[in-house]
Parts: C-alpha cells; sequence; structure tokens
C-alpha cells in the first residue's frame, strides 16, 4: 500500500509496526518478525533515508518514530518537489522536439522546390494525404481509378472523410463504373455520400489524383504503380490544369447510384453504354485486353466480353471490323 510513497515490502512492515510499537528495539522486532538483525537494520535504515525515523538519543544504536504526520507529510512534499521538476523536464524537452521539428522542416524546405515534394512509398504518401487533409479547409476533389479500392485503402480513408465532412469541407469523390461489382467499395461510396460527400462514376479515369483547396495537387510518380511515391504540388499553373481536367470529368460522370438506369436507357437504342464506348475507344488507340481491363477497373475476362458484345451486334467479324463499324455509326469520339 506505501510502495507508491517509496516503501519497500520489508520497510512498510516495520513502520506499520513501530506505529504500535514506537520504542521497540531493533533485537525485539528481529525476534518478532522472525528475521535476521541485520534485516531489521536494512528496514530501519531505508525507513531513516526517508525521514520516518531518527536515531534515539535514549537508547543509543536504536531509532526513534518521527510523528506520523510529520514524516509522512514530508516524503509526500519531497515526491511532489520530484513531479514538479519531473514536469519542468517534460517541458523543456517538448520545446527542444519542437525546436528540432523546425529546423527538420526548414531543412526539407531548403533541399526540396518549394512547389515540388517527393513522397517515397506508401508511408511517406499515406502521411503527406494525412498532414495535407487536416490543413484543408474548403474542398476536395479525388480520382480514384483501379475499380475496387484496397481494404485498407478504404480502412484509412473513412476517419480522413469524416473529419473533413464534420469541418463542412466539400468532398467529392470520382471513381469507375465497375465499382458497382465490388461491394466494399460500392458500400463505401454509399456511406461517403450518406455523410454529405459527392460521388460520381465514370467508364475510365486518367489517373489517382487528389486535391486539395485548388491550390494542392497530389500525383502518382509512376500511375501505373501508384505505390512506388507521389509528386505533392502547389505551383498554381500546374494545379489549375489538374482543377480543370477534374471538372470535365466531373460533369461527365453520373451520380453514384444510376449508372445501370443510364446504361440501360442506352441500350434501348442500341448505342453504346459509357462503358462499352470506352472500350471502344481503347480498342481504337490499340491498347490490349489487359491494359484496358486496367483502366476501367475491371477483369480481363469481363473486358473481352464487352468486346464480344459489341462485336456480335454490329456483325463484325475483327476487331478492326469492329472499329470501323462503330466509327460509320459515330460511335467513336473524335
Amino acid at each position: 500500500m506505501l510502495k507508491e510513497i517509496g516503501l519497500g515490502q520489508d520497510a512498510e512492515y516495520a513502520y506499520r509496526t513501530l506505529l504500535k510499537e514506537p520504542t521497540a528495539q531493533v533485537q525485539v522486532l528481529a525476534e518478532q518478525f522472525g528475521w535476521s538483525v541485520d534485516r531489521v537494520s536494512s528496514a530501519l535504515a531505508e525507513l531513516s533515508d526517508l525521514s520516518l525515523v531518527r536515531p534515539s538519543w535514549e537508547n543509543r544504536g536504536s531509532s526513534r518514530l518521527v510523528d506520523p504526520e510529520l514524516g509522512l507529510k514530508m516524503l509526500i512534499q519531497s515526491q511532489e518537489m520530484e513531479l514538479l521538476k519531473l514536469q519542468q523536464t517534460l517541458s523543456e524537452s517538448k520545446l527542444a522536439v519542437a525546436r528540432l521539428i523546425a529546423d527538420y522542416r526548414d531543412e526539407e524546405d531548403r533541399l526540396a522546390p518549394s512547389t515540388v515534394k517527393l513522397a517515397s512509398g506508401p508511408d511517406a504518401i499515406q502521411s503527406c494525404i494525412e498532414k495535407v487533409s487536416h490543413e484543408c479547409r474548403d474542398e476536395v476533389e479525388v480520382f480514384l481509378p483501379g475499380g475496387a479500392q484496397p481494404a485498407v485503402s478504404l480502412k484509412e480513408s473513412r476517419p480522413l472523410d469524416l473529419m473533413l465532412l464534420e469541418r463542412s469541407v466539400r468532398v467529392r469523390c470520382v471513381y469507375l463504373d465497375s465499382i458497382r461489382n465490388d461491394r466494399p467499395t460500392s458500400e463505401y461510396a454509399q456511406w461517403l455520400g450518406e455523410q454529405g460527400g459527392q460521388v460520381r462514376t465514370v467508364p475510365q479515369l486518367p489517373l489517382r489524383m487528389i486535391i486539395w483547396d485548388r491550390r494542392v495537387a497530389l500525383l502518382p510518380v509512376d500511375p501505373h504503380d501508384p505505390d512506388r511515391g507521389a509528386f505533392l504540388l502547389s505551383s498554381p499553373g500546374p494545379v489549375a490544369a489538374l482543377q480543370a481536367l477534374f471538372e470535365q470529368v466531373w460533369q461527365m460522370g453520373s451520380r453514384f447510384g444510376e449508372e445501370r438506369d443510364r446504361d440501360r436507357c442506352r441500350d434501348s437504342d442500341g448505342a453504346p453504354a459509357d462503358q462499352e464506348a470506352a472500350v471502344l475507344g481503347l480498342l481504337a488507340a490499340g491498347l490490349t485486353d489487359e491494359v484496358i481491363a486496367r483502366k476501367l477497373g475491371v477483369s480481363v475476362r469481363t473486358s473481352r466480353r464487352i468486346t464480344a458484345e459489341l462485336m456480335s451486334r454490329l456483325g463484325a467479324r475483327s476487331r478492326f471490323q469492329l472499329g470501323a463499324l462503330a466509327a460509320q455509326r459515330g460511335w467513336l469520339a473524335g
């Protein structure tokens, strides 16, 4: 019970006994406890160090009990002084850490261009996203290609999105139409909309991108390997261009949940649905099934199925003929 104020088990036992028998001698205590004299002496020495007993003036070699109200109060006061010293040391440590961080940021800014910073690896990218999101005040725009999003990405995004929305930041996200086939991603998009975010989908996206407050943008170093690294841009020109790209894609998108009705409507008059039109455009660009599938966020099997259905609808015997027939009908943009 008294170990919190510095008493060991033997010292506490001896002290409790002295409270009842203040004049008890070392030998008496040793016999009473069944201890050796050295053990009793060691316990009394510990009490003496804590100023709970003092050498007796009447019995040389013995100890006298200091009034417990005085002794224990002095012991508590001593510990309070130690705590104050510790708090002072902690405050000084916090100040020193703050100075180190400031020096690190100054050096980081000196070494890296002020308008372009590089975040290497997934951890650095996520730290960058968290930092800039906490500084965001007005709006966030996001491109999320790849279709189904990784579970870890959805988990890390939820608290950030919620924090932004609770601060009345406008959050706009563009996913691929194919997320309808992935339950976790579609449920997340649904949740985001229910919290006040705006979600739209398109058949394909150019790259992964985040724009904060129309002043800072995050782009992957390699669009095909977004975990490799990302550039954080703050130059007004490039950010404005990316903002214009986002607005163009946003206007082309459909609000999440309306994709099926839109596709059904376009199928009724024979014209291709958005995803089919995207496949036609990518085929015309000479891309392989694998690349098309990656851009649309679907499986290679789904990409090939869409191509086969288009060929059957137009009576094409080859992909080249499919492109020619689609162009004749005006199904290819440009």
